[in-house]
């Protein structure tokens, strides 16, 4: 075998993905979002543009049949891969085994730990300790795509970076700026925890099935310092959903669920510094956290 059918071999293409779903008995659902790639020109350039180090631990979600995990393993990282189906997560060793033997050469130091699990329910004892992943890399499945996000970004705080592949709607709400059509409460929470951005585009043709909607490479990049506790993390995040549930509105009528009444949720929101006349889409999170902090000094609503 020549160097270059070698390297053509570490990745799977077309044929052998279909070859191993059919072994499997995997048909691709949308209840699961499953959409797998089949293009190794693709999978390497996503490992390229998240920026994998040699010897770094990254989490994937929904690793499917392998096609990306093959690539982060192939660029020396240790994965940490999280998958719902049991039959995949069950068949995914054994692929990177026949793939890439060398990933298994040293038992004590194995660069791929599958974790059976919804992505939704995944926890911190899923993880070392001493070593958490500090990359997510992932092809996302469409349909939880925020949820399985915002879940790993609190769960997983040691994440230093990430590249992950959504439907194209979602990864340009995820990156939008206040003021924009696309912003909403994905794009504050997100921004919570770091900064957003779209690193590119991918044809519709490199997975199978082949979806009916767009998909882009979004990109994240961890804040130098938290922004503020997890207890304004979690006001924030409430004043946030409160916000956009109703965005058509003013901040001092849509707030006022968590804030209190009409008086209290005025005053909050002026000693913020903020208009009470604005709307969600208005504010970045760091106003929703000013909010937060004033909040916090008020008396709790009844007292």
């Amino acid at each position: 075998m020549s160097d270059d059918d070698r390297e053509a071999s570490a990745l799977l293409g077309p044929a052998q993905v279909r070859e191993l779903a059919e072994r499997l008995g995997v048909s691709p659902t949308k209840k699961l979002g499953q959409n797998f790639v089949i293009d190794p020109n693709t999978v390497r350039k996503i490992v390229r543009l998240a920026g994998v180090r040699r010897g770094e631990r990254v989490v994937e979600v929904g690793p499917g049949l392998g096609s990306l995990t093959l690539g982060l393993t192939e660029a020396g990282a240790a994965v940490t891969a999280v998958e719902i189906d049991h039959r995949l997560a069950a068949e995914l060793p054994a692929t990177v085994a026949a793939m890439q033997p060398d990933v298994f050469e040293d038992p004590a130091r194995a660069r791929l730990n599958v974790v059976r699990s919804d992505a939704l329910e995944v926890s911190a004892s899923d993880f070392a300790a001493d070593d958490p992943p500090a990359l997510l890399v992932a092809n996302l499945p469409y349909n939880v795509s925020v949820p399985i996000l915002m879940h790993l970004l609190e769960l997983l705080p040691e994440l230093r970076a990430g590249l992950v592949m959504v439907q194209a709607e979602v990864g340009y709400r995820i990156a939008a700026q206040p003021g924009s059509k696309e912003y909403g409460s994905p794009s504050a929470k997100a921004a919570w925890y770091g900064h957003w951005s779209i690193a590119g585009t991918v044809s519709r043709r490199i997975f199978w099935p082949v979806p009916g909607v767009d998909s882009v490479l979004v990109r994240y990049e961890r804040r130098e310092t938290p922004r503020g506790t997890e207890a304004e993390r979690r006001l924030t995040f409430d004043l946030v959903g409160a916000a956009f549930a109703q965005r058509r509105k003013m901040l001092r009528q849509a707030l006022q669920p968590v804030l209190g009444g009409f008086e209290r949720t005025v005053a909050v929101i002026t000693e913020a510094g903020l208009n009470p006349e604005a709307r969600a889409e208005q504010l970045a999170v760091e106003e929703f956290l000013a909010i937060a902090r004033i909040a916090a000094r008020f008396t709790s609503p009844g007292e």
